[in-house]
């Protein structure tokens, strides 16, 4: 992994690794992962402990837009009889296997759709309940019953195997003869045909290489920097206490930041009120699906605000959950809690938690519950003190969330958050390279960025880059709208379109449409959407003169006279509903705009009042 993780560095590709592996001090001072895990106090036991019989797995982001070039300096480096990628077993659900069972079972085409669409349910086994209770489907002579039969049989069952998102399996002897393989659909590249599961109940070492398009905006961002400034942070190596970034956590103004603007976090950040490195670690690990089923959100906001005491069902809880004022929050506390309390081995206690967070038998449940109780009360603690704290141990176990895990994401949350607070320009324009990504689409990246004084620039055919980039104004850097904005325009047009002004700019429409040989509808779309305002006419004016050119692409110039006219401007409206419907947002502009004092006017508040 470290030799992966090199490679990376080397070509300047942003990675870092996550999850358990960030609880390694080993890992941290080889440069995997990002956090020290003395520093913020993580349980190298969640990684690795004496007893465990599996393998730990890294998980590594790369850059988004740069992770192919990672996978293929392994193929390169280890060969490609030694690399292949883990599968995922794809197993049936209720409507695939309806359709595969009932057109083996020769029902018609139309009866097979009928009851596959049916079903409002994945499970087959309920699938096989619902469907003899169906009234919409019609009662032919059909062999339901034998249809629901073998639903109950199939459940479970495989129905094709797919690649991986990112496990890599890296072996010393020839991967044929360790694991069963098949060809990959991509040349010279093999798939094993073992799941993650499999592969680490063999006893194999699987790396996790992940894509993190928010990686990629940062390096971006950081090249901007190294542009547009003399002096450029050490993003890699940030103070953690940087008030400005609290400021923006704390008023919620995190759009474009990672991990902490959704509309869940937003909600919830005024109300935690952040000040440190630890508060974000918590922030990341509770606004997720898991904490807020398991009811974890409102007893820590309550306690965190004073509303509700500090509680621990018994004082040896208080080392393990203090940093959640008594409320399980991390995966890690659940081994805490069970090596204090129960006295349990490192192992065992990543065992229990392993148990409680996965679907085990009521019998293997008990035998850990006894366990767990024994030991406790070995330890003199009250037997039904210790019942107590096994039911809250049980109930939020399968919720938790892996504290390193959080801290690596929550370092990568603190970089976006400086980016924002500091270099706002160089931030937004990475991220509008970078799309889709996040919560929002470019238009909310936009207002946003005109929020914090970064003015936008229109796309130009003078100007632009196929992707967005900085110009410098009255010594403030603004963003220029990239051409790949421009709806309709491929890259090979906007390819085109860089390529052939390299002779000059661009003079005029007529100038444009000899070199460029684009279409007549593309350069109608970049007449409307505003992308040619330096040719130096107004947009109605190069429409009317664009339908008096005749021009073919590739073809000679002609030359036709063409009858002046005088058109009226566009009005606001019009302007920003040509470039909503061309660019999917509106740079100079919000639409709101059009409205506001009329609104203001008849006492409707705007959001930020």
């Amino acid at each position: 992994v470290w030799d992966i993780v090199r490679f990376a560095g080397s070509q300047r590709i942003r990675c870092q690794g996550r999850g358990s592996a960030a609880n390694s001090l080993v890992a941290y001072l080889l440069d995997i992962t990002p956090v020290d895990p003395l520093r913020h106090n993580l349980l190298f036991e969640r990684f690795l402990s004496e007893g465990t019989h599996t393998m730990p797995d890294i998980d590594v982001d790369f850059a988004a837009d740069r992770r192919e070039e990672v996978i293929q300096y392994i193929y390169e480096r280890y060969g490609e009889e030694h690399v292949g990628m883990v599968c995922n077993v794809v197993t049936y659900r209720a409507r695939s296997a309806v359709r595969d069972i009932a057109k083996a079972l020769n029902f018609p085409p139309d009866i097979v759709d009928q009851a596959a669409k049916a079903l409002d349910t994945h499970s087959t086994l309920q699938a096989a309940e619902e469907l003899p209770r169906a009234k919409s489907l019609p009662t032919l002579t059909l062999p339901w019953q034998h249809l629901s039969d073998l639903l109950r049989e199939i459940d479970g069952i495989p129905r094709h195997l797919s690649i991986h998102v990112g496990g890599m399996l890296i072996t010393a002897a020839h991967l044929v003869e360790v694991v069963p393989l098949e060809r990959a659909t991509m040349p010279g590249r093999v798939v094993v045909q073992w799941d993650k599961d499999s592969v680490e109940d063999a006893g194999l070492i699987k790396i996790d290489l992940l894509s993190l398009r928010t990686l990629g905006a940062i390096e971006e961002a950081h090249s901007h920097i190294q542009e547009q400034h003399e002096i450029v942070p050490d993003l890699d190596h940030l103070p953690l206490n940087d008030p400005a970034v609290y400021e923006l956590l704390q008023r919620a103004d995190t759009v474009g930041c990672f991990q902490v603007e959704s509309r869940a976090q937003i909600q919830m950040l005024p109300k935690m009120q952040p000040t440190c490195f630890e508060d974000l670690v918590i922030e990341v690990a509770l606004i997720r699906p898991g904490p807020i089923q398991g009811g974890m959100v409102h007893p820590y906001l309550r306690r965190r605000q004073g509303a509700e005491p500090v509680y621990y069902a018994h004082p040896s809880l208080e080392p393990a959950l203090a940093e959640t004022m008594g409320v399980i929050v991390f995966q890690e506390q659940v081994i805490r809690v069970a090596m204090a309390i129960a006295g349990f081995a490192p192992a065992d206690a990543d065992q229990l938690r392993r148990a409680m967070s996965r679907s085990r038998s009521q019998a293997a449940m008990d035998a850990l519950r006894e366990r767990f109780l024994m030991g406790a009360v070995a330890n003199g603690v009250d037997r039904s003190i210790a019942e107590e704290i096994y039911r809250q141990l049980a109930g939020f176990a399968g919720f938790g969330f892996c504290k390193s895990h959080a801290a690596a994401f929550a370092l990568v949350a603190y970089q976006t958050l400086y980016l924002k607070a500091h270099f706002p320009a160089e931030f937004f324009c990475a991220l509008l390279n970078h799309q889709p990504m996040g919560f929002y689409p470019p238009g909310v990246l936009i207002g946003d960025a005109r929020r914090h004084n970064v003015p936008i620039l229109q796309p130009d055919v003078n100007l632009s880059q196929t992707a967005c980039t900085l110009e410098n104004i009255d010594s403030s850097s603004a963003i220029r709208l990239g051409l790949g904005y421009v709806h309709g325009l491929g890259e090979a047009w906007q390819t085109r379109i860089t390529e052939r002004r390299g002779d000059g700019p661009f003079q005029n429409l007529r100038d444009f449409c000899r070199r460029t040989g684009l279409p007549k509808p593309l350069v109608e779309n970049l007449s409307r959407a505003g992308a040619m305002q330096s040719l130096g006419k107004a947009r109605r004016d190069l429409l009317w003169e664009l339908g008096g050119l005749a021009y073919q692409e590739e073809g000679l110039d002609v030359e036709m006279p063409i009858e002046p006219m005088t058109l009226p401007d566009l009005d606001r409206a019009e302007r920003l509903a040509w470039e909503y419907e061309l660019l999917g947002l509106t740079p100079s502009e919000h639409v709101m705009t059009l409205y506001r004092d009329a609104l203001q006017a008849r006492g409707v508040l705007s959001s930020r009042e």
